[in-house]
Order: structure tokens, then sequence, then C-alpha cells
């Protein structure tokens, strides 16, 4: 039985590294894991979604909806969410190795 890795896999039926699929698929992901590290610090501090959008100054509705990332929540609204949350916050920027090039 052959066996391959989670890359291959990926590369295979999501796209090669790169594409434009792959890409949509990997923010899709983060995204994800954005969503639900607001939800479990939302839930570590015992708070409803309602509670939460109260002290933001949204909906619960759109708690709901950053949390199963079903939203493009502005940049602004999830600085205000994981402070409110007293969350600190960390961004990696990593440079990939293209060229940027002005038209």
């Amino acid at each position: 039985m052959k066996t391959y890795s989670l890359e291959q896999v990926t590369d295979k039926h999501i796209g090669e590294i790169g594409t434009k699929s792959r890409d949509s698929f990997e923010n899709e992901l983060r995204l994800d894991l954005l969503g639900e590290a607001i939800k479990q610090a939302r839930k570590e501090r015992n708070l409803t979604q309602e509670q939460l959008g109260q002290l933001i100054g949204v909906q619960k509705a759109q708690i709901s909806k950053i949390e199963n990332s079903l939203t493009d929540a502005r940049f602004e609204t999830i600085i205000k969410v994981f402070k409110a949350l007293n969350a600190k916050i960390n961004f990696n920027v990593e440079l990939l190795d293209q060229r940027v090039t002005l038209a």
C-alpha cells in the first residue's frame, strides 16, 4: 500500500503552492482557525456571543458569523474582539520569494 504525505494530497486535490485555488484554500483555513480562536477565547471568558457583541458594539449574529468564518470581518472588528477578550494578538508576516513589480 502506497502512502502519501498531506502535502502531496493537498497538491493533487487543492492545487500546488502558488496557484489561485491553493491560495484561496489556505486563506479560508486561516479564517477558520481565527474564528475558532475567537470562539475558544470567548468561552474561556465565560461570555455569550451576545455579551461579546455588546462589548464591541455589534449584534450577536456578527459574532456568530466571525466564529464560524461565514463573513470577511474587518480587521478593525477582529482587533476589537480580541481587545474585549483581553487577549494578546501576534501576527506573523513572511515575505515570499517573489518579485514585486510596479506598473
